[in-house]
């Protein structure tokens, strides 16, 4: 699973809107053009539809976004019983509670999207969370395993305390079995990844944007790990596929569960050196919008040696798919209304 570009922003904007924010100058959400997008929350009928974030909306114009979904009732700092932490509002585990009161008392089918934060700097831990268990790992572990200091691991680890005790609150009410669960990260982050993934992964800094996807509902869903290739553009259509939702895909993703689904792709921007490209199930082709660079290397450990032949082949394909994808977005960005 890849995000479409690095930052918060940018990521919220992809999953939204089923379109990458090949936006240049500044990001999507703060443009008045290219904020306002059809999505596909709204052929969701009959649903109540809930914004969660544990700090202000107005940061990045996130208001702006999720306006686009109507009769969407958002929740932010000042409107929750929770204290405030530190810059991104009240704690996650705080975010996740609350989000499950209003849950509760449900009558109605609803569609939620809670943003979270404290996997993101200063790396706070709430002292009232004495049931963290913070770990002391040796720093050549950490670097081992791509985390750049300890207050990062142990904010990841957070991370999954605070899911943790948002299941064991959900389990216990009754919209628990009727409902998909989605995680989905906004973006990934920069570490020192070689002991565990082929270069790719620092030298073209795919890292950045590896982030997990994860569908659970236990009374729904059959455990199943998948290993294509998917990108945050295809999670509504997902979503929307597996309530069996009559939608309109003005999006650049699919649905991936639909058997018809061909080629397994994400679309990756870096936008501050100029880098456009995709990443398949084995290969990663870039090339430059501001000079004449490209590159293919592989995702994989292992595979076969290409021919020149075979290799020319790859890349006119892998671009052409670039250049059309980010055309495309680029139209897309002022005319998805």
């Amino acid at each position: 699973m890849f995000s479409t570009a690095f930052g918060t922003a940018r990521g919220v904007f992809a999953l939204l809107t089923g379109i990458p924010d090949v936006q240049l100058s500044k990001f999507s959400t703060r443009n008045e053009q290219s904020v306002k997008q059809r999505c596909i929350i709204n052929d969701f009928e009959g649903y109540d539809k809930y914004y969660f974030i544990g700090g202000r909306s107005q940061f990045n114009n996130f208001k702006g976004l999720v306006d686009n979904i109507h009769g969407i009732n958002i929740f932010e700092e000042g409107k929750y019983k929770s204290k405030k932490i530190n810059v991104w509002g009240i704690s996650d585990k705080d975010l996740f509670m609350e989000a499950n009161g209003i849950f509760a008392k449900q009558q109605k089918p609803f569609f939620a999207i809670i943003q979270t934060a404290d996997n993101h700097r200063p790396y706070n831990i709430p002292p009232v969370d004495t049931d963290f268990e913070q770990k002391h790992i040796p720093d050549e572990d950490l670097l081992k395993y791509g985390f750049e200091s300890l207050k990062e691991y142990n904010a990841f680890a957070y991370t999954d305390y605070c899911f943790k005790k948002f299941m064991d609150s959900a389990r216990k009410e009754p919209y628990f079995n009727n409902t998909i669960f989605v995680f989905v990260g906004d973006h990934g982050l920069e570490g020192n990844v070689g002991e565990i993934y082929p270069k790719a992964w620092m030298e073209q800094r795919l890292s950045d944007e590896h982030v997990p996807l994860l569908f659970y509902s236990p009374g729904l869903l059959a455990p199943k790990y998948h290993s294509e290739t998917v990108s945050q553009i295809d999670v509504l259509p997902t979503i929307a596929g597996m309530v069996q939702q009559p939608y309109k895909n003005s999006t650049l993703g699919r649905d991936l569960l639909d058997p018809q689904k061909k080629e397994d792709a994400a679309f990756i921007m870096y936008h501050a050196a100029g880098w456009i490209g995709v990443v398949g199930d084995d290969y990663f082709y870039r090339k430059n919008i501001r000079f004449a660079k490209d590159e293919l290397v592989p995702v994989k450990d292992g595979l076969p040696v290409q021919t020149a032949a075979q290799r020319d082949s790859t890349i006119k394909h892998m671009s052409s798919l670039t250049s059309a994808i980010y055309e495309t977005a680029r139209w897309m960005l002022v005319n998805n209304k």
